[in-house]
């Protein structure tokens, strides 16, 4: 069973083997929600959800308006 290092925690996180990359799993010892950001060798980065279901970076709303 293929494994990789948790990026959280540093301890190793086994992986199923026809894991696809874009797939996540969780740290068995810190419960970190993870995803799979390389397959050869597999690596896995933190899980960020931003929880609207969005990227985040195009939702925020600036508080002033141009007055000229």
């Amino acid at each position: 069973m293929p494994t990789s290092i948790c990026p959280e925690c540093a301890e190793e996180v086994f992986v199923d083997a026809e894991i696809e990359q874009g797939d996540t799993v969780n740290c068995d010892e810190c419960t970190s929600k993870l995803v799979v950001v390389g397959l050869d060798p597999i690596e896995l980065d933190l899980y960020a959800d931003d929880g609207n279901g969005g990227s985040g970076e195009d939702d925020f709303q600036y508080g002033y308006e141009d007055s000229y």
